[in-house]
C-alpha cells in the first residue's frame, strides 16, 4: 500500500460506516414494508425511510460519530437511540402510524442493527489485539 493509499483509508471508514447505518435503515423500512405486504416501489420505501434516515444524520452529527463511527457506547448508542427517537417523531408529524408494537420493533430492530455491527466490530478488534496489550 503506498503513502496515499493510507492517508485516504481513515477518513474512508467515518463514510463507509454512515453508508452502512444507512443501508440498514433502508433494510429496517424494506423489512417493514415487507411484512405488511407493502407494494415494492422505490417510492414507497422512501416514503417509509426518510424519517429515519434523517434522523440518522442529525443523529451522527449531534452525536460526532465520524470521530469513532465504530465505538459501541460512545457512539452506537447516541446514534440509534436518536434515530429511533427523531425518526418516530417525524414519522409521527408527518401523519405516520406510531402503534406501540411499531414503536417497540423500530426500537428492537434498529438497536440490533446500528449496535450489531459496532459490537462485531469490538469484538473483532478485541481478537485482534495481541495478548498483554
Amino acid at each position: 500500500m503506498n503513502g496515499d493509499a493510507r492517508s485516504r483509508t481513515p477518513a474512508l471508514v467515518p463514510v463507509l460506516a454512515f453508508v452502512g447505518d444507512a443501508a440498514l435503515v433502508i433494510l429496517f423500512a424494506a423489512l417493514g414494508r415487507g411484512s405488511h405486504a407493502r407494494e415494492a416501489t422505490l417510492l414507497g420505501l422512501v416514503d417509509t425511510a426518510w424519517p429515519f434516515l434523517a434522523a440518522l444524520a442529525v443523529s451522527w452529527v449531534v452525536a460526532r460519530a465520524w470521530r469513532r463511527p465504530a465505538a459501541l457506547l460512545g457512539t452506537g448508542l447516541p446514534v440509534w437511540l436518536g434515530t429511533v427517537v427523531l425518526g418516530l417523531g417525524l414519522r409521527w408529524v408527518s401523519g405516520g402510524g406510531m402503534a406501540p408494537a411499531f414503536m417497540l420493533v423500530t426500537l428492537l430492530t434498529l438497536g440490533l442493527f446500528l449496535l450489531g455491527w459496532r459490537g462485531i466490530a469490538a469484538l473483532a478488534m478485541r481478537l485482534r489485539r495481541p495478548r498483554g496489550a
